[in-house]
């Protein structure tokens, strides 16, 4: 029988920390890395060119940034849900993106996964916080959830075969768009089925993104149902390439025998069926299938460089081995967005399971051999029929099925947005019930038209005088900003109003808001720092700099009320924007005389310590700065892709630059 339960994972893990309290005003860092020139863009299929322009962020909002981890790890209990029946057990965490974390095949005791050892987080995710390994859920924009390390919905409910079955769900803000992801075991299958559905409740279309992303050990082949593929490097081009061999004779079907991290997305032929396979030198390992709809596949390796393997280490710890990524997406490349209609859905059928080649053959040189091989055995393990009969039956019988038992809660944004909108959504309900302390705000702006100032130390007692005390989170959809527009206007609701503006590209609009609630705010540290961020988009940078400089000056590491702690949080996001804005403009005598009035516990973190580096150089300091890269640092939220260490220690010396600073991802 199968059966759904909690349980406890214990790992070593370093906190998640707090969020970043600033407004998410620009785009996510590093998604230059996912765009691709003019003139490649003109000679890719029409609607690919036409996916890839589609709908990219202008900002984060309303996601926070998640950047307040470190890299001190400690044993800690993780929730867990186990899915189990007689051949399969699979490890689920509900608070961590639902996540699955393990895919145990009991006949053989093999882990069919990459299965990390540890929670680190790192800078991965569009908005900060990621970890490594395990199968994990993307929606929302290219690149790794907003939700990667947040808690989902999760509930019991009863799969099409009357068995019991896992439900996660989540209202996804970057795209304003709800979601679920249905689990479940059929009694005796060595296949886990995965049904998902993206719902757009809105009358508007909506932009949409999905890869499901399944991390495997790297001493693996991968193998797919194609020819070609689309090669995305982070030399940022799109070209399409043979798969097994490429023009230097390298076979890439096998991850470590590419040299530098980089993408390859299988063009799947019209009508195939749509697999992707990580074997081991047995033949035997991880499969996934799914119903059409699920079109693209994809290998992403790390690369043999140091970059890569430094890379690598980061996300778990020494002697970990190494891992790829298999995955699977709506589009043929992560670089594109599908449109969904208003009012319509997205839903399709994975199925995950192990898989027995010949070795001898998908191993080969033969990649046409190799590929009928595979398929071959995977319709005989699990027919196509039968993964388009299980989808059918799942979205007529089961998908709009209410939950059982609720095993864990997500967030209350999907209720207030039910609230507001009215939506009719069968099987993911979001009761009131989940609304909590930040959708409060809302919920009273949406019964009275005024959104009540926030309240705290820092919060002056007449009500306009300021947004301050614990800041409000940021909502920025259309039905919001038009509440907003004719909410009365003060301090708060101008700075809302601007954010909400902001994101919707009016930039002049939001920008005038700013100002009008500057003019009369106690507190004026959040509005200064929107329109320093202004500044700078706009190209003016010594304006950007005045007003950082101010909005650090306003803060002065008071307690805002948002708990032990939060001062310094605050004093940090603040203090690094300003000195790095300061540095930009020529002032480091001005940026070390901030950077000096920071909390001693904040300067002697990697960040600052990098800042630091960058000080000490600008101010022709450079023995000192070498000082600093030898005594050694570690920032915690380095972004992928960045190559700031690399670049600050050719400014110091010839010298190669030592393996634990080297992350850089390119060629260099």
């Amino acid at each position: 029988m199968t059966t759904v339960r909690r349980a406890v994972l214990t790992l070593p893990a370093a906190p998640l920390g707090p969020d970043n309290p600033l407004p998410a005003l620009r785009a996510p860092a590093g998604a230059g890395a996912h765009t691709v020139d003019a003139r490649t863009l003109a000679e890719l299929p029409r609607d690919m060119a036409r996916g890839i322009g589609r709908a990219p962020l202008r900002s984060l909002l309303p996601a926070p940034v998640r950047d307040g981890y470190g890299r001190d790890r400690t044993p800690a209990d993780l929730d867990t849900i186990v899915i189990e029946n007689d051949r399969l057990r699979v490890t689920v965490l509900p608070g961590l993106g639902g996540r699955v974390h393990s895919l145990h095949h009991k006949p053989t005791g093999r882990e069919l996964l990459y299965r990390n050892p540890v929670f680190q987080p790192a800078a991965f995710a569009l908005n900060g916080a990621w970890f490594s390994g395990g199968i994990e859920w993307n929606i929302g924009a290219t690149g790794h959830t907003t939700l990667s390390c947040s808690p989902l919905h999760a509930a019991t409910v009863r799969a099409p075969d009357g068995g019991p079955m896992l439900r996660l769900w989540e209202w996804e803000r970057l795209r304003d768009l709800p979601f679920q992801v249905d689990l479940w075991l059929p009694e005796g299958s060595d296949f886990l089925y995965v049904g998902v559905r993206i719902r757009n409740p809105h009358e508007r279309p909506a932009p949409v993104y999905w890869w499901s992303n399944i991390a495997v050990p790297e001493d693996r082949r991968v193998l797919a149902p194609a020819d070609t593929a689309w090669h995305h490097g982070y030399e940022r081009g799109l070209r399409r390439v043979p798969v097994a061999r490429t023009e230097d004779g390298t076979d890439r079907s096998y991850p470590l025998n590419s040299t530098h991290a980089a993408d390859w997305f299988y063009d799947l032929p019209e009508g195939q069926r749509r697999w992707i396979a990580a074997l081991d030198p047995d033949g035997g390992g991880l499969v996934q299938t799914s119903t059409d709809p699920l079109r693209g596949r994809k290998l992403f390796v790390w690369g043999t460089e140091r970059g890569g393997r430094r890379w690598q280490e980061w996300l778990t710890e020494p002697g970990t081995p190494g891992y790829a990524e298999i995955q699977a997406g709506l589009a043929r490349t992560q670089l594109e967005h599908l449109e969904l209609a208003g009012g319509a859905e997205f839903s399709w059928l994975e199925a995950y399971g192990p898989l027995a080649a010949d070795p001898a053959t998908a191993l080969g040189d033969d990649w046409a051999a190799a590929r009928s091989d595979v398929e071959h055995k995977l319709a005989g393990a699990l027919p196509r029929a039968a993964v388009d009969a299980a989808y059918t039956a799942w979205r007529e019988t089961t998908a709009d099925t209410g939950p059982d038992e609720v095993l864990a809660a997500g967030s209350g944004w999907g209720a207030l947005e039910v609230l507001r909108g009215g939506y009719e959504l069968p099987g993911t309900p979001f009761p009131e019930s989940t609304l909590g302390p930040d959708q409060e705000p809302w919920r009273e702006l949406l019964r009275t038209g005024v959104l009540p100032a926030p309240s705290g130390p820092a919060r002056g007692a007449a009500r306009g005088s300021a947004p301050g005390g614990p800041l409000i989170a940021p909502l920025v959809a259309p039905p919001w900003r038009d509440m907003l527009e004719t909410a009365p206007a003060d301090p708060t609701t101008e700075y809302h109003l601007g954010i909400a503006q902001w994101h919707a590209g009016d930039r002049a609009q939001a920008v005038r808001s700013w100002e009008r609630g500057l003019k009369e705010a106690a507190v004026r540290w959040p509005l200064l720092y929107c329109l320093a961020v202004a500044d700078r988009e706009d190209g003016h940078p010594e304006r950007a700099a005045e007003h950082f400089t101010e909005a650090f000056a306003d803060h002065a590491g008071a307690d805002d009320g948002r708990g032990e702690g939060a001062g310094e949080t605050l004093a940090a996001a603040l203090g690094r924007e300003a000195v790095d804005a300061l540095l930009a403009v020529g002032r480091p005598d001005r940026a070390r005389a901030l950077w000096q009035r920071l909390p001693e516990p904040v300067r002697q973190r990697g960040a600052f310590r990098l800042l630091d580096a960058r000080l000490l150089i600008a101010e022709g300091r450079p023995d000192e700065a070498r000082a600093v890269f030898d005594a050694g640092f570690e920032v915690a939220d380095l972004r992928e892709g960045a190559e700031i260490l690399g670049e600050l220690w050719a400014r110091l010396t010839d010298e190669l630059l030592p393996d634990a600073y080297e992350f850089r991802m390119r060629p260099n």
